[in-house]
């Protein structure tokens, strides 16, 4: 059984918008200090997921162990991480593309800004 935007084998729903999500397609945000999890289908659902608010699901993602291991620094504004932080992974077929967040203000930020298809970033 899972919620909403949980996941059953990797695969969710959209934590804005509630379409399906495939296990090797999309974007898994996760607060691992505080169990919380989201999934996105895009990117910029990002945005409108955090201006109502944003809505965790209970729980941790289902990623490899370490995947943020060697992210020191926030995505957004290059501060250097400690233990609370926001993770976000692109899902790109079999791969798991990884950054961190010193908040969930930052992720919202650099997702508002593009990502990492931002200009000059």
């Amino acid at each position: 059984m899972t919620s909403a935007g949980g996941t059953s084998a990797g695969n969710g729903r959209c934590s804005w918008c509630g379409t399906p999500v495939e296990r090797d397609d999309g974007f898994r945000a996760a607060e691992p200090a505080g169990s919380r999890r989201a999934v996105f289908c895009r990117l910029e659902h990002v945005v409108p997921w955090f201006i109502q608010g944003p809505h965790w699901d209970a729980g941790d993602l289902e990623e490899p162990s370490g995947i943020d291991a060697d992210i020191t620094l926030c995505a957004h504004c290059g501060t250097e991480l400690g233990d609370t932080r926001v993770l976000l992974v692109r899902h790109r077929g079999e791969h798991r593309i990884p950054d961190a967040f010193c908040s969930a203000v930052h992720l919202n930020e650099w997702a508002k800004a593009g990502g990492r298809w931002r200009p000059g970033g």
